[in-house]
């Protein structure tokens, strides 16, 4: 059985992921596929992704991967990076399309002024580059990472979520957005822990390592 399997949609920085997953976890097997039937027998599941989130959904539909993407998601560790936290929303207003429902809440665009207002000063979009993580709930996946630690980003949508229990942590642009979720055997990131050098792969080596409880306890 491959211990982790790499979900590969056609959109994710793929081999950043797997070389940095393979530093952390050097005795593991490591699958990057689109296969839905190795996602399926894999012991953990990551599911990175760069780009339009309708995109990412259609190729996740074009290959057959979305009903294994949700079953990971529900039943074993699972990774989500990037859009593959966002995919994970109910809805979002990129392209107005539906995502997994497995998180409650929606996708939304920073807003084209630091205040949200007409005539205030212009927020650059995309969020690129450095930023701080501001942890909101102890976890396993932040074990050895300090309060604060700079991630690096990419992106021009954020997660509002809808149950504040769902939050792992948030990061500032200019106001607080969300920026991690845990729910069960799920934690997702908006940014990128493959990119982000000590504190990024800190976060993934406690991921292969996590023991999240079943749902059913």
């Amino acid at each position: 059985m491959t211990d982790i399997a790499i979900v590969d949609y056609g959109m994710g920085n793929l081999r950043s992921v797997s070389k940095a997953l393979e530093h952390v976890a050097p005795d593991a097997s490591i699958a990057v596929t689109d296969d839905p039937e190795l996602v399926r027998e894999a012991g953990r599941v990551v599911v990175p992704g760069q780009g339009a989130m309708p995109d990412c959904l259609h190729e996740l539909d074009a290959r057959g991967l979305r009903d294994a993407v949700r079953d990971a998601a529900i039943n074993k560790p699972f990774l989500g990076i990037c859009i593959g936290l966002q995919m994970l929303l109910e809805s979002s207003e990129e392209g107005n399309v539906s995502g997994l429902g497995i998180i409650p809440g929606k996708v939304v665009r920073f807003p084209s002024s630091r205040t949200g207002e007409s005539g205030g000063q212009k927020l650059k979009v995309p969020h690129m580059g450095w930023n701080q993580v501001h942890q909101t709930s102890a976890h396993p996946l932040w074990r050895g990472i300090a309060q604060d630690a700079r991630f690096y980003f990419v992106h021009s949508y954020y997660v509002a979520a809808s149950s504040p229990e769902s939050v792992a942590a948030c990061s500032q642009y200019p106001f607080s957005f969300t920026c991690a979720v845990a729910k069960d055997n799920i934690f997702a990131v908006q940014f990128h822990p493959e990119k982000s050098h000590e504190a990024g792969l800190t976060l993934l080596k406690n991921f292969v390592q996590w023991k999240p409880l079943s749902r059913n306890g």
